[in-house]
């Protein structure tokens, strides 16, 4: 067998590989079926306080755009590997709306490198909010 035969497959896979994970550009999330929170940010989870079908669409919407926006660095489920923070650690009270708020309006820059983009800048505060209130849904008690 000629040994070009043998190297072919190994070169196709390799590349194939390099390009798996696709684009890391957030994606944009359609909110427009959740209760619209506005223009200015809001400090505390407004969607904490929703119950029945209203917070199964949001917990839903939130899953989805964790996983289309989050996962990548954060972990399937929440559940980090490492690379970024487990977010399922986040409290739900203030303190913690707090901090997801400031990190998601400023991203994560460490000595000029952009670890984490500002998501307020890709996603609506209701798509954001939304993925706090999954978070929360999972969230690990601590």
């Amino acid at each position: 067998m000629k040994p070009s035969l043998l190297i072919a497959p190994i070169l196709l896979t390799s590349s194939f590989n390099l390009h798996a994970h696709g684009a890391v550009t957030p994606q944009s999330i359609n909110t427009s079926e959740l209760p619209q929170l506005g223009e200015e940010w809001i400090e505390e989870n407004p969607y904490r306080k929703e119950t029945g079908e209203t917070l199964k669409s949001i917990i839903e919407l939130g899953a989805s755009a964790y996983n289309q926006n989050c996962a990548r660095c954060h972990g399937l489920e929440g559940i980090s590997g490492g690379i970024a923070p487990d977010l399922r650690f986040l409290t739900p009270d203030f303190d913690g709306d707090e901090w997801y708020g400031y990190r998601v309006q400023n991203g994560a820059v460490r000595n000029g490198a952009v670890y984490m983009p500002k998501m307020t800048e890709h996603l609506s505060q209701e798509a954001l909010w939304s993925i706090k209130t999954w978070l929360e849904s999972i969230s690990e008690d601590i």
